[in-house]
C-alpha cells in the first residue's frame, strides 16, 4: 500500500505543515489553509486508492489547552477526517488557523461539508469562504456567541437569567418565519405559484422536533429545507466539563435508541488514550449487549416504519418483542432504556446468575415472530407499493454524502465495520452482511430486517462461548485500589480517594473509535490535555449526514413517499443535533 504521508509530503512541500503522531495511529497531517482544497481534491480524486469519504469534519478551540506538543501555533484548528473504502482506512488532516478565523469552504468538493461547516460556523465562528449559505444550523438564528469556543460558558448557572421581554419575543418569533428568498428558493415556477408548507416541527412522522418546510408545485415535492436543531442540548459542550467516568451516562441519550452501544465508541476512544486493555470476557460481553440494543433499535424503527404507512397492528406487537429485549437488558444492567452500563476498562458489573436461560429463551422465541412481521410487512402488496422504487440513491452518492450502516448496504455496497475494522473482538463471530440493490426505502428495510436475524447469531454465540476471567480491567485508571488496603498506607488510599472522587487523569493525546451502531457508524474523537476531563469532545453521528440527503432524494416525489423517506433512514433526531 504506497505511503500516503510520502506521497502528500512529495506533492505539498508548502502545503503540508508536519506530521503529528496520535493514540489512533491514523495518518495525521497538519496543513496550510491555501492549500487545503488542492489537497484534499487529490485524497478525493487522484490519489491511487482515493479517500472517496468526508467523514466528519468539526474544529477545536486550542486558546485553553496546555500540552501542545510541537504542533503548528493556532487559535483554532479545523479537522476534517475521510474514510478510503479501499485502502479501508481513516486519514487526518488539520489545518491550523491563528490570525484570521476564515479558511475556504471545500463545498465543491464534497457537498455534503455544507452542513458540517454550517455547524463548525454556528458553535466555534470559524467561516468559510465559498460556502453557498453559511447560516446557523443548530443554534438558533437569535443566540448570541459561539457555544464550543471556550470562552463560552458551558452551564445555564453561569450565564444571565433567561428573560422574554416583549420586544425579545416579537424579534423570536420574527426569525421563526420562513422566508423562501433567504434560502434561494423561488415562488414561481413558469408562472405557476408554488406553495411552501409546514410540515412539524410536531407532526408524528417527524418522529420527533424537526421542521421540514417543503416546497411543492402541485403535490409534488420541488426542495426540502430540513430545520434542525430543536433536540441541541450541548452534548459535545458537556464533554468537556464531565469527568471522564462521569460523561458515560450523557452518551446514552445521544442516540437515545441504541442504549449501551452509545457507551461503546466513547469507552473505546478513552481507552486507546490511556492504553487501557480490555478483558476477553467484558469485550465478549460488551458485544452481546449491543447486539441485543441492536434489535431493540430496529424493533423501534420497525414498528414505526409501518405505522407512517398506514399499518396499525405492526407497532404494537413489536414494541411488545422491545420489552422483552428489555427485561434481558434490565436483568443484567438495572436499567431498560439508558443502562450507561459499560465502563472504561470493561463494564459495570458481572453477568448475573441465570443469564444465559434469559437469553436463549429470547433466541429461541424471536425468529418465528420476524416471520410473521415478514408476512405482515415485508410481504404485504400495499407495503411494497409505498416504498419499492421510492427515495432511490446509489453507491457512489451514498458515499459522497457521508451515509453509513444499513443506509449504505442497501444499494448493494457490503460495508460493514464489524468486518472491515473490527473491534472488541467482532473479528472472531460468523455473521452475514445483508445488502440491498436498488438503495430504495424498501430495500434499507429489507437490510435492517435481516440484520436482526443476523444478530441472534452474534448473539447466540456469546452464549455459547462466554470466557470466564475479569468483567472489567485492573488498569489504575479504571479501577480503584481495593478497599481493605487503603487501610494500610497513606498511598493507596489517596489514590482510591482521588480515582473515586475526581476521576482518573487520562494522558495528553488524542484518539478516534467508532462502532457499526444501530444507525450506521458512530464515533467518538477525543483529546485529552492531560486533565480528569475531556479537552475536546467531537459527536460523529450517523444521523446527521443521513437528514442532511433527505431533500436530494425527496424531489419529485409526494408527500406521502416524504413518509416513506423519512422512515426508511432510521434517524434519530437527538443524534443528528447531539
Amino acid at each position: 500500500m504506497p505511503d500516503i504521508v510520502s506521497i502528500l509530503k512529495d506533492k505539498f512541500p508548502q502545503g503540508i505543515l508536519s506530521v503529528q503522531l496520535t493514540k489512533d495511529e491514523f495518518p495525521t497531517l497538519w496543513a496550510e489553509a491555501g492549500s487545503i482544497i488542492s489537497i484534499l481534491s487529490f485524497l478525493k480524486k487522484e490519489a491511487d486508492q482515493p479517500y472517496s469519504m468526508l467523514y466528519d469534519l468539526t474544529a477545536i478551540d486550542e486558546q485553553a489547552k496546555n500540552n501542545r506538543g510541537e504542533h503548528p501555533e493556532s487559535i483554532y484548528t479545523i479537522v476534517y477526517q475521510l474514510l478510503s473504502f479501499e485502502r479501508n482506512s481513516f486519514i487526518r488532516i488539520k489545518v491550523p488557523l491563528t490570525a484570521q478565523t476564515v479558511i475556504p469552504s471545500i463545498t465543491a468538493v464534497w457537498p455534503s461539508a455544507n452542513w458540517y461547516e454550517r455547524e463548525v460556523y454556528d458553535l466555534f465562528g470559524i467561516k468559510f469562504t465559498g460556502h453557498p449559505d453559511l447560516r446557523r444550523i443548530l443554534m438558533p438564528k437569535t443566540w448570541i456567541g459561539h457555544p464550543l469556543q471556550k470562552c463560552h460558558p458551558a452551564r445555564a448557572t453561569e450565564m444571565a437569567p433567561f428573560q422574554l421581554p416583549e420586544a425579545k419575543q416579537v424579534a423570536e418569533q420574527a426569525a421563526m418565519q420562513f422566508k423562501p428568498e433567504e434560502w434561494g428558493l423561488e415562488k414561481t415556477i413558469a408562472d405557476d405559484e408554488l406553495m411552501f408548507l409546514n410540515l412539524g416541527p410536531q407532526h408524528p412522522g417527524t418522529h420527533g422536533i424537526l421542521r421540514l418546510v417543503v416546497q411543492l408545485d402541485g403535490e409534488d415535492i420541488v426542495n426540502v429545507v430540513p430545520d434542525i436543531g430543536f433536540h441541541h442540548r450541548g452534548a459535545e459542550k458537556m464533554g468537556e466539563r464531565q469527568s471522564w467516568h462521569s460523561y458515560i451516562p450523557y452518551t446514552d441519550r445521544v442516540e437515545y435508541l441504541g442504549g449501551v452501544m452509545n457507551n461503546f465508541p466513547y469507552v473505546m476512544a478513552v481507552e486507546k488514550l490511556g492504553g487501557i486493555i480490555v478483558p476477553e470476557r467484558a469485550q465478549m460481553i460488551r458485544i452481546m449487549m449491543s447486539e441485543l440494543f441492536r434489535i431493540s433499535s430496529h424493533l423501534v424503527w420497525y414498528g414505526t416504519f409501518a405505522g407512517d404507512l398506514g399499518m396499525l397492528s405492526p407497532v404494537f406487537f413489536m414494541f411488545n418483542d422491545r420489552e422483552k429485549v428489555f427485561d434481558i437488558v434490565e436483568a443484567i444492567c438495572g436499567a431498560r432504556m439508558h443502562p450507561s452500563w459499560f465502563r472504561i476498562g470493561g463494564v459495570t458489573q458481572d453477568l448475573p446468575n441465570g443469564w444465559k436461560n434469559l437469553i436463549q429463551d429470547f433466541i429461541d422465541y424471536f425468529p418465528k415472530r420476524l416471520d410473521e412481521y415478514d408476512g405482515m410487512v415485508m410481504k404485504n402488496s400495499i407495503f411494497k407499493a409505498r416504498t419499492v422504487g421510492i427515495g432511490i440513491y446509489t453507491t457512489a452518492e451514498a458515499i459522497e454524502w457521508g451515509i453509513t450502516g444499513p443506509g449504505l448496504r442497501a444499494t448493494g455496497f457490503e460495508w460493514d465495520f464489524r468486518k472491515k475494522q473490527p473491534y472488541s473482538g467482532y473479528e472472531n463471530f460468523e455473521f452475514d452482511v445483508p445488502t440491498g440493490k436498488n438503495g430504495d426505502c424498501y430495500d434499507r428495510a429489507g437490510v435492517r430486517v435481516e440484520e436482526m436475524r443476523q444478530s441472534l447469531r452474534i448473539i447466540q454465540q456469546c452464549v455459547n462461548n462466554m470466557p470466564d476471567g475479569p468483567y472489567k480491567s485492573d488498569h489504575p485508571l479504571t479501577t480503584p485500589p481495593v478497599k481493605k488496603n487503603t487501610l494500610e498506607d497513606i498511598e493507596t488510599l489517596i489514590h482510591h480517594f482521588l480515582n473515586v472522587s475526581w476521576g482518573p487523569v487520562i494522558p495528553p493525546g488524542e484518539a478516534f473509535c467508532s462502532v457499526e451502531a444501530t444507525k450506521g457508524n458512530n464515533g467518538y474523537y477525543l483529546i485529552s490535555d492531560g486533565n480528569i476531563t475531556s479537552y475536546r469532545t467531537r459527536i460523529r453521528t450517523p444521523s446527521f449526514p443521513a437528514m442532511q440527503l433527505v431533500p436530494l432524494i425527496a424531489q419529485g416525489y409526494t408527500l406521502p413517499d416524504l413518509m416513506a423517506i423519512l422512515g426508511s433512514v432510521d434517524y434519530v433526531l437527538s443524534d443528528v443535533d447531539r
